[in-house]
């Protein structure tokens, strides 16, 4: 077994090589590559995408996890060696389910389109964006018609990033948590609008960059291992265990970016950075769902980030910075700024009680684009219509509109946007639990400590990786499976306290 185990790890390895070379190409397209260099760039991301593809579904990977069959029913569940096989396995038998050919063009399409849309969004151009959609979209659904055994034409899409989730679960679940806040929505917005003003000033992006950056090694965040750069639309990426790197933006008068499009990426390093060394460059070297990792980004962007506690540490220092803007500032009215409820167009700068309508209206759209309810040129008025009537407000243009998100410009059409919501209700779950064990968290947050709750973190969530599924997490960590319960108390008692609802 040893032997055939370490077969398996040297192949996984030099599939990990290929990816994590590709994510490094990914990386420097949308921070520093000049235009001229995207054409060749999205062969070379093909190239290796494809080459990546075939080594990993050799059919010698497959014989080599059917010889290990036997072995992983012998060895515990939880252990390394049993996680390896099984979840391989699983990867393995969905990878070799698409045509390598599929997978290169799929990744050539991608680099292109983000591409132009990088130059269409600022142009407010759907027009020019179209095409590279409606092929994004028959490229999603040639990719879904290789699965079997699926209800919807969504599922395997949605297994891509949410292997416990189907469109069935999630619209369940996205119906359920909709009921609970669509009138917390009306009656939090029936209210005298909160005064946010403070934070619509002149700040100086280099003092924001900085500040941000701060605050995120409080929490964690292991620069020796990691960097921050600017970018259009913010992610984070890893290359190895030792180079985990998050990507921000800026906005001159806002100080809300980048400090929580920071806080956000650096929930998604922070897991990442948690995961065992021993588990690299094999599926268990890597957060196993959106949603998981969502969870993290979400929870320490809104949960830590927008908290009282941690402000009562971190304003001081804040008004330190911008003495001239913040100074006369109280830190209560701080903190109902950045705690603002409003109807807003653009899903990353929303708040916690309108965030998961729009993340919902993403998801529905995405079922009816590839049942076919639904044609791309007539994408925007109906993201018009919808956003008008879920939130309140109406698009000017496409650029806040059907535009917005890079993800359907850059991916595949389904299984983009339900880890975010997904997140949400974990998140709210996993603090829950780290509060239970250690009921004063929030008093080492007003000390600027966040080490009890990252060690619980790490412990529950990121060291095992991909090891297990993410119905295994919930249970292990909170002694239960996905509830929205948690996350409508929190919404209901968070904006409760500030609307005095």
């Amino acid at each position: 077994m040893e032997k055939e185990i370490k077969k398996l790890k040297q192949r996984l390895g030099e599939v990990y090589d290929l990816r994590n070379a590709a994510e490094v190409l990914w990386w420097d397209q949308t921070t520093y590559m000049p235009p001229g260099g995207a054409a060749a760039r999205g062969r070379q991301l093909s190239t290796l995408e494809r080459l990546a593809h075939e080594k990993f579904t050799d059919p010698a990977v497959g014989e080599l996890l059917e010889d290990l069959r036997s072995c992983e029913k012998e060895l515990p569940y939880d252990s390394d060696e049993s996680s390896l096989i099984r979840v391989t396995r699983c990867e393995y038998e969905r990878e070799v389910m698409k045509p390598s050919d599929l997978v290169a063009e799929f990744s050539a399409h991608a680099s292109e389109s983000h591409n132009a849309w990088s130059r269409a969004r600022p142009g407010n151009d759907f027009a020019a964006m179209r095409p590279y959609l409606e092929k994004t979209l028959d490229l999603s659904r040639r990719l879904a018609g290789f699965f079997s055994g699926y209800d919807h034409i969504a599922d395997p899409l949605i297994a891509e990033s949410d292997y416990d989730m189907t469109a069935s679960s999630v619209r369940a679940v996205f119906s359920e948590l909709r009921g609970h806040l669509v009138p917390l929505v009306q009656q939090i917005t029936e209210q005298p609008p909160v005064d946010d003003s403070c934070l619509r000033q002149p700040f100086g992006v280099a003092e924001q960059l900085a500040f941000s950056e701060e605050v995120i090694r409080r929490f964690g965040y292991d620069f020796r291992r990691g960097r921050q750069d600017l970018t259009a639309h913010p992610f984070m990426t890893k290359f190895s265990w030792g180079d985990v790197r998050i990507t921000t933006y800026a906005k001159k008068n806002d100080l809300r970016n980048p400090l929580f499009s920071t806080l956000h990426e650096a929930g998604h390093g922070l897991y990442e950075q948690g995961i065992a060394r021993e588990l690299e460059d094999t599926p268990l070297g890597e957060g196993r769902s959106a949603g998981l990792h969502e969870s993290q980004s979400r929870l320490w962007e809104n949960v830590v980030g927008r908290s009282r506690p941690m402000w009562r540490f971190f304003y001081p220092r804040l008004q330190e910075i911008f003495p001239n803007r913040l100074g006369s500032v109280p830190l209560e009215e701080f903190y109902r700024a950045i705690n603002k409820v409003e109807r807003s167009l653009i899903r990353t700068d929303a708040d916690e009680a309108t965030y998961d309508l729009h993340v919902i209206m993403r998801f529905d759209f995405e079922l009816d684009l590839l049942e076919g309810k639904l044609e791309v040129r007539d994408l925007p008025e109906a993201w018009r219509e919808r956003i008008k009537s879920d939130i309140g407000v109406e698009p000017p243009d496409d650029r806040d509109g059907v535009l917005q998100d890079a993800h359907w410009y850059d991916g595949a059409v389904g299984g983009m946007f339900q880890g975010y919501t997904l997140g949400n209700i974990m998140g709210a779950q996993f603090y829950g639990a780290a509060l239970a064990q250690h009921p004063n968290i929030p008093e080492e947050f007003e000390a600027g400590e966040f080490g009890t709750l990252l060690a619980w973190l790490r412990e529950n969530i990121y060291r095992p990786g991909g090891k297990y599924t993410t119905n295994e997490v919930l249970e292990k960590a909170t002694g239960s499976t996905l509830s929205v319960e948690p996350y409508a108390d929190y919404l209901r008692s968070k904006f409760g306290d500030i609307y005095d609802l």
